[in-house]
């Protein structure tokens, strides 16, 4: 069995490392959906640009955090462009703060958005994987989940809980052909970091050896590799793409 005919679905999928996700996957599936939060032009976007590859391509507005959206969104896609054999979960938000300071609303909010929204967009399209034979699930973790770092006490005990959750999944779908892993980005080149200020983004380059920061597109290559057929004897692997930021 392999990608051949099947559906993938990204979360997040409108900008960043989640666009450059669906566009990696453009190449390997045939009807690509994509899930975004606000920015509609972005999603739009996003479409055009996967339609010009060839794909059959959808942009759906969803907050993974609310179940009964997401398991509508699937529906939708389920209806719109067939069942989803692979699932990439990408969405996530930040709300940075020390641990002292940081509220209760914001610990709660990281949460329900970067690890109960994985678990809600799984559990959605869980009866497609298993009844297809053959399925991907790649989770789009953090280095912060590995390591910590501070600041992000939500973050990266969001990112880290996505690690219990791949090897739960992996080993739960493995039987029916489905693999499941997660990719660990570190430092990655994207509108935020650019942002930055020039002292504050030096100082967290000198943490990776590889001396630079990554690109969305190197993140999105290891996704689509654990997308592939060959990838199919890989699963409950966390996959880093952080230069050695962390090891």
């Amino acid at each position: 069995m392999s990608e051949i005919g099947r559906t993938a679905l990204v979360t997040g999928g409108s900008r960043g490392i989640g666009k450059a996700i669906a566009l990696e996957l453009a190449g390997r599936f045939p009807r690509v959906a994509i899930f975004y939060a606000g920015r509609e032009d972005a999603a739009r976007e996003t479409v055009e640009e996967l339609e010009q590859k060839g794909v059959n391509a959808l942009a759906l507005k969803c907050d993974v955090s609310d179940e009964r959206a997401v398991k509508e969104a699937v529906a939708r896609v389920r209806e719109t462009l067939g069942p989803v054999g692979a699932l990439v979960s990408n969405a996530g938000i930040t709300r940075d703060g020390l641990t002292l300071r940081m509220g209760g609303e914001d610990f709660a909010r990281v949460v329900a958005v970067n690890l109960a929204g994985a678990f809600h967009v799984a559990q959605a399209c869980y009866r497609d994987l298993l009844r297809g034979g053959w399925g991907r699930v790649v989770f789009v973790g953090s280095v912060s989940g590995l390591m910590g770092n501070p600041g992000q006490a939500n973050y990266a005990a969001s990112k880290a809980g996505l690690v219990g959750l791949t090897k739960t999944l992996a080993r739960e779908l493995a039987p029916r052909g489905v693999t499941v892993n997660l990719v660990a980005p570190g430092f990655i080149d994207t509108e935020m970091t650019r942002a930055m200020n020039p002292e504050t983004l030096g100082k967290a380059l000198q943490a990776v050896p590889a001396g630079r920061a990554g690109r969305a597109e190197e993140v999105a290559k290891a996704v689509g590799f654990l997308c592939s057929g060959d990838a199919d004897y890989i699963t409950g692997c966390v996959l880093q793409v952080d230069g050695g930021m962390y090891m």
